[in-house]
């Protein structure tokens, strides 16, 4: 099993990806956006950064590279596929998941520690915790407020393809407690299929022993579904 952590120019999260995937006992490797997907690829990590600086919008110029359309080929196949961060943002730029991510509310660069709750258990990314348990993951971002029509998210509600939302450590949604703004505190969502998911904290940054954070294990746990 070899998940393909892929690297763009500007990418810093990707070493992270790697050294928590390896430490969880999976085969991770670095894979340049040039040289396309390895043929023993099953499963795809799109790491946090700031790909090609950011410009134009977050994500929008590594969603146009080539090997992305091998990353949709293969998540229509079934490969498992997680964006994280910029990661999200190179996710929904390429429609491998709904909606947008954008500017913060405070048109500032945050880096803290959130809480989240858990929203659908019931997915290769989410299954290892309760539905409504309350975890904490990191976040470091400028651009985390998720954006969607009001119809679309109401469907994704429906479909329980809402995976986190931001929370109080008691697990109340408020707008205190939403660190970006995101249209309904959302923090992480599918795509059509649930093997394809992306999200804006950080779970590759709280799966590590050695720094008594382990809330993200579960979340990396879902390339082994």
């Amino acid at each position: 099993m070899t998940i393909a952590v892929i690297q763009f120019g500007g990418s810093n999260c990707d070493r992270d990806s790697v050294q928590a995937l390896e430490a969880m006992g999976f085969d991770a490797e670095l894979v340049w956006h040039e040289d396309g997907l390895p043929d023993d690829t099953t499963g795809i990590m799109l790491p946090g950064g700031f790909s090609y600086g950011d410009y134009l919008r977050a994500g929008a110029m590594a969603a146009r590279s080539p090997i992305m359309q091998d990353v949709r080929e293969a998540a229509v196949d079934g490969t498992p596929v997680l964006g994280v961060c910029n990661g999200a943002q190179i996710g929904c730029e390429s429609s491998l998941t709904p909606g947008a991510f954008t500017t913060n509310e405070s048109a500032r660069f945050q880096c803290e520690h959130v809480h989240l709750r858990v929203e659908n258990a019931d997915t290769p990314w989410t299954g290892q915790y309760e539905e409504g348990e309350v975890i904490e993951l990191p976040i470091a971002h400028g651009e985390g407020r998720y954006e969607i029509t009001d119809d679309r998210l109401e469907e994704l509600e429906g479909d329980g393809r809402i995976l986190f939302k931001y929370c109080d450590a008691e697990g109340e949604v408020s707008p205190e407690a939403n660190p970006n703004g995101s249209k309904h505190a959302v923090a992480g969502v599918t795509g059509e299929s649930d093997h394809v998911a992306v999200m804006m904290p950080h779970p590759e940054r709280a799966s590590l022993e050695d720094l008594d954070r382990t809330d993200g294990q579960p979340v990396l746990s879902g390339f082994a579904d």
